[in-house]
């Protein structure tokens, strides 16, 4: 734990992210034994490379998830992004030097008040004593991508976004993070742009993996 986390500790005491126990880093010893893990925490896509995942987005990791993000529960995003950090250092550690996210249009950041995945990466990249770099921008509000087939879902995110930032994109290792991966368009599409930005590399990590049955709006 770096100092900087020691310190917000102190302020702050950490609380489960799934059932609020005070002083749980994460997850607390009995929420930890129930958690939906993945049977393997790295998802590869021919779209999006490598994706480090912990958990399954079902039962308490979809309710956490939904109260994160529609609850307005942003101090959930601490616990989340540690198990994600955590996930992604196992998975990945060494392929990385600068934190990024998907980000939400200007139009949902408005509805909502904040973006989950910038939170996520604030989280994450604070375990490292670092601070993600906005690298990506969402040119406009596309349908959501919950209720769409593998295919739609593809084209429902093509050109939407763009690079930001294009002087620290040169030849940058990034550790692109998103709250969950359902077909992994939306972090291939990212994947893309920020490779044709100037990016030496992408891989990715994201708190849940969800079928495309199961509802997971951005």
């Amino acid at each position: 734990m770096t100092k900087r986390c020691r310190i917000a500790e102190l302020l702050f005491p950490p609380k489960c992210a799934f059932c609020g126990r005070v002083g749980a880093r994460g997850a607390c010893r009995d929420c930890e034994s129930r958690l939906p893990r993945m049977e393997t925490a790295l998802r590869e896509g021919a779209s999006y490379g490598r994706c480090a995942v912990p958990l399954k987005y079902e039962g308490t990791v979809r309710e956490a998830l939904l109260r994160f993000k529609f609850g307005r529960k942003q101090g959930l995003a601490a616990g989340l992004g540690l198990l994600l950090a955590q996930c992604a250092a196992e998975e990945l550690g060494g392929e990385f030097d600068v934190v990024t996210w998907a980000p939400v249009s200007e139009k949902r950041l408005r509805e909502r008040g904040f973006d989950q995945s910038e939170l996520l990466a604030r989280a994450a990249a604070e375990q490292w004593d670092a601070k993600p770099v906005r690298l990506l921008k969402k040119k406009r509000n596309n349908p959501p991508q919950s209720g769409l087939g593998a295919e739609e879902r593809r084209g429902n995110v093509i050109g939407i976004y763009e690079a930001v930032n294009a002087e620290k994109l040169e030849n940058a290792r990034l550790l692109l993070i998103d709250d969950i991966v359902t077909t992994g368009s939306t972090l291939g599409e990212c994947v893309r742009v920020l490779k044709d930005a100037g990016a030496q590399s992408v891989v990715c990590a994201c708190v849940a993996s969800a079928n495309i049955h199961t509802h997971s709006d951005r």
